[in-house]
């Protein structure tokens, strides 16, 4: 067994001015967003709210501490949980304490709502209370970059796959009926509204899917995330301390609102990165019925969202999904399409990510899909929990995040989680679990491979941190199947990435 290592830097970000640093935390306070003096730069953040009386309350006071600096941290481990200099400072825009619009939901109605005994009824309505003052902001003058919903926690309980509801409200409906319902049987004595059927039993999934018809991003926030402490007391969910959730909400609000916080510095021109995201369709049409998407990184960071066909894609003896050669074509060609509609930049090298391995079948659908000069490249990339580990010698601390074990030319286990040295620990709980990365259709140099795989876990604008443990072609990939596949009727689907996160 080969035991050749090697530890790559922590990425650099670029922020204002071309200024290089490997913490997006330490290049926002320093230098601001990398778009800051660009024309695309929103001056200020134009959003909208809708909430009960007491998510808007608690929503306003939160926004008038945006604009505040927040510096303690627990145990005065401020390296660990970096200050938060304020919005305007972060993100060179205006943060106005005080939203454009605002939408006050009844939250008994709300309550009794997000009780009902049958699911797709329960999230449907809860879903439809938020959606229904959409159609006035499109009214008003100013442009709405972002909208906030601030959902109870009740609804965050309640409103999920799999929940459990106590004191039920509503028609008893009985698994068997619902099957049918589904399958639009017609009922003599009760009406219902065939329609909840189509969509997706996670209130987060159904509402971004559906929201897409109103082109405005959503930020989803609970309640108790408001909470203007640090205290974690007994009862209460637990939290992360205030500067570090400042610093999240903000970075993903000014990303939803047309800003770019950071971009890769080690991105190489003309390279993309597509992330292959496929998800199974559960109705009537077979077990191994799924559906592929296309998740296109570019290296100025900005995200495409193509959804491809459905088909007989699952293979439940592998456990895998597999495309004709057709279906990847279409999957690639379409793809490339929208990003030539959206950015028309010439592109030199495509990168495929997929967590399921890619045969000789699929990657010749892909490159077929590939103009004349376009290189592409299908590698495998997966979290191993079960796989391989390494440790220090003395096990004082994890390996180092970004370690590369190569054991061929074609295959090595990248750390993407570890040490990290700028914080000066570990932030996580468990032994670091490697992503095992295979290169298995084209020409690509497995070192390079990892650092860009390296460089694509510092693209989740959804959180200000130095890096997640998995790259955002992949992280993200069952969560845009799921917006995808589980609302399969909306057909007003937005390609930009920031919709579905």
């Amino acid at each position: 067994m080969s035991y050749d290592l090697k530890t790559f830097d922590e990425p650099a970000l670029e922020f204002r001015y071309g200024q290089h640093i490997p913490d997006p935390r330490d290049g926002l306070s320093l230098f601001g967003p990398c778009d800051a003096d660009s024309p695309g730069h929103p001056a200020a953040l134009s959003y909208g709210v809708v909430a009960t009386a007491k998510g808007l309350d608690l929503f306003l006071e939160w926004s008038q501490a945006m604009s505040a600096a927040w510096t303690d941290a627990p145990n005065g481990r401020q390296q660990l949980w970096p200050p938060y200099p304020g919005f305007q400072v972060a993100f060179a825009s205006e943060w106005r304490a005080t939203p454009v619009w605002t939408h006050e939901l009844d939250a008994n109605s709300l309550s009794e709502e997000a009780r009902r005994h049958d699911a797709y009824e329960r999230v449907y309505s809860v879903v439809n209370r938020y959606l229904s003052p959409f159609q006035d902001f499109q009214k008003l003058d100013e442009r709405m970059g972002v909208i906030v919903c601030v959902v109870p926690d009740q609804v965050h309980d309640t409103c999920r796959i799999r929940s459990r509801v106590a004191d039920r409200t509503g028609e008893v409906v009985s698994r068997d009926r619902i099957k049918s319902r589904r399958r639009g049987q017609l009922e003599m004595f009760s009406a219902y509204d065939r329609e909840q059927y189509d969509f997706s039993l996670d209130f987060r999934r159904q509402i971004k899917a559906r929201a897409m018809a109103y082109d405005a991003p959503i930020q989803i926030i609970r309640e108790s995330t408001l909470r203007l402490n640090d205290d974690n007391q007994f009862g209460l969910r637990p939290l992360t301390p205030m500067s570090n959730r400042m610093w999240n909400l903000g970075s993903t609000l000014y990303y939803k609102g047309g800003g770019k916080p950071w971009r890769l510095a080690t991105a190489r021109s003309g390279v993309c990165y597509i992330g292959l995201a496929f998800r199974r369709v559960n109705d009537q049409s077979g077990t191994n019925t799924a559906a592929c998407a296309a998740q296109m990184f570019l290296d100025d960071g900005d995200g495409i969202v193509f959804l491809g066909n459905y088909g007989p894609w699952y293979s439940p003896e592998e456990w895998q999904f597999r495309l004709t050669g057709q279906a990847a074509h279409d999957l690639l060609k379409g793809a490339l399409e929208t990003y030539e509609r959206l950015h028309g930049k010439e592109l030199t090298e495509v990168f495929l990510h997929s967590r399921s391995s890619i045969s000789e079948e699929e990657f010749e659908g892909y490159r077929s899909a590939a103009p004349n000069g376009l290189k592409v490249v299908g590698i495998r990339v997966r979290p191993r929990r079960e796989g391989p580990r390494l440790y220090r010698p003395d096990k004082s601390w994890p390996v180092l995040r970004g370690t590369l074990w190569q054991h061929s030319p074609t295959q090595g286990y990248l750390f993407a989680s570890g040490f990290k040295q700028r914080l000066g620990t570990y932030d996580g709980w468990e032994t670091p679990a490697p992503l095992q990365i295979d290169i298995q259709h084209g020409d690509a140099n497995l070192v390079e491979v990892a650092s860009d795989i390296l460089g694509l876990t510092k693209l989740n604008y959804n959180a200000c941190n130095s890096g997640d443990s998995q790259p955002v072609t992949v992280k993200f990939s069952d969560a845009v199947g799921e917006i995808l596949v589980s609302n399969p009727t909306v057909t007003e689907r937005r390609p930009t990435f920031k919709f579905y996160i």
